[in-house]
């Protein structure tokens, strides 16, 4: 068998608080590498605190890629992230260094890593038809409606995800046929790399709730709700119809505290909703994640030895 004379890259994958960001900062110190986010949250200038982005003395001791590309108002689809993050790739490697790609957005590892189907591209008048009708009748309706046309979507899809009941029934209303059938071709992958998968998940499940509310409560007292505050209070929000169905507001934990700073609940309500909305990104995550036959799975406290040593023998040094 040929050698493979593809470049290296490592693939840092796992579910929320998992480690992810220290784990790929101390891989990039000892490999000689850059980061590239994979991460739908970081992309947005101004979600800080709440999207846990590595802070300025990371940045400054590990050159990173792909955060703060877009302002929380715009949107930044998974095709745009695929090209920017190719782009980043080809740049880290034209300068001799290991790409590191880290965060836990299965969609956009996939559009990197394996290529997107073609399909429509989004058209506003449909979104907007759409959105008129969650707006009457509720996402729910929307999520049974897609339950119809598209079984095996709607089974992928929790009925409490605008964002991806609405691009579903978007591209069977443009094209007739389902989002699923299109997403079972086979895409072209991006790049030509020999890629590492290691996902960081804890072995115990009761590790990563306590990881989640720890991070959650350490978020608040470095004054996440005054985060979501100027956000709300940007004027451009303003110009914003329905800001909660944005896909920065949408990211776990601004959405809670943005309701909570409208009046609903309480305190105590507001950390109880957004730590069980941050668990079941995690679950999410890492039913995702399993089905990734190809990655080897490390304990972020226990295995630290041995992911170094996956690493080392990947890369041959």
């Amino acid at each position: 068998m040929p050698a493979d004379t593809r470049p290296p890259a490592l693939a840092l994958m796992g579910p929320t608080a998992s480690g992810k960001t220290a784990a790929a900062i101390a891989l990039a110190l000892r490999y000689g590498g850059e980061i590239v986010s994979v991460d739908s949250a970081l992309v947005y200038r101004g979600l800080e605190i709440g999207a846990a982005k590595p802070d300025a003395a990371e940045r400054a001791g590990v050159r990173h890629h792909l955060l703060d590309l877009r302002d929380p108002w715009q949107r930044y689809s998974a095709a745009e992230f695929a090209a920017d993050a190719a782009a980043a790739v080809r740049g880290i490697l034209a300068r001799g260094r290991l790409p590191i790609l880290a965060g836990g957005t299965g969609l956009y590892f996939r559009a990197l890593l394996q290529g997107l189907s073609p399909m429509p591209e989004a058209d506003p008048a449909t979104r907007a038809e759409i959105a008129a009708e969650a707006a009457a009748v509720g996402w729910a309706a929307l999520h049974a409606q897609l339950a119809q046309v598209d079984p095996a979507a709607a089974r992928r899809i929790h009925a409490t995800d605008p964002q991806r009941i609405q691009r579903a029934l978007e591209v069977y209303r443009l094209s007739g046929r389902p989002i699923s059938a299109w997403q079972a071709e086979p895409g072209v992958a991006r790049l030509p790399l020999r890629v590492l998968k290691l996902v960081l998940a804890p072995d115990d499940r009761a590790q990563l709730h306590a990881r989640i509310a720890l991070r959650f409560e350490r978020m608040l007292e470095q004054g996440f709700l005054d985060e979501v505050r100027r956000l709300r209070s940007h004027p451009a929000m303003a110009t914003v119809g329905a800001p909660l169905d944005l896909p920065a507001i949408r990211a776990v934990g601004y959405r809670q505290a943005w309701q909570f700073l409208e009046g609903q609940g309480d305190a105590a309500d507001f950390r109880d909703r957004a730590i069980f909305a941050t668990r079941q990104l995690a679950k999410r995550q890492l039913t995702w994640l399993r089905g990734e036959q190809d990655a080897r799975w490390f304990d972020p406290v226990r295995d630290p030895a041995r992911l170094r040593d996956a690493v080392s023998l990947h890369l041959g040094r």
